[in-house]
């Protein structure tokens, strides 16, 4: 089952993490998911203003400083949200040895997505 026997109530209790973790990360989420609300309702406008328009109209509207923050600042927040909530689906669910692994591939996923996203919006930005 893991290194200890889930049978008893210490075994149990040395699995557990301090509480104050906890609640950290239980802010954490409701912070990222208030910040989430204002962006998305910027994107979503702002993403269907643009369809149809070509490749150049859209590069202009990317190359705008006010878009390049929203974006960056929604990508920021939006896989950092992402990676707190798989973090608890990991410690929730996953009950063998390679939960720490999982635990990191999911940090490091959300992070390569998260930083993907922010170069692209600069590349565009900055590309001359």
């Amino acid at each position: 089952m893991g290194r200890h026997d889930m049978g008893t109530p210490l075994a149990r209790a040395i699995e557990l993490r301090s509480a104050k973790d906890g609640v950290h990360h239980w802010w954490m989420q409701r912070v990222s998911a208030i910040a989430l609300v204002p962006l998305t309702m910027w994107f979503i406008p702002a993403i269907i203003a643009q369809t149809g328009a070509d490749y150049t109209a859209f590069v202009a509207w990317m190359r705008n400083p006010i878009t390049v923050v929203l974006m960056d600042l929604l990508l920021i927040a939006l896989f950092y949200h992402a990676a707190l909530g798989l973090q608890v689906v990991v410690e929730d669910y996953v009950h063998s040895d390679v939960k720490f692994a999982a635990a990191i591939t999911v940090r490091l996923a959300c992070f390569t997505l998260g930083a993907a996203g922010i170069l692209a919006t600069l590349r565009i930005a900055l590309d001359s």
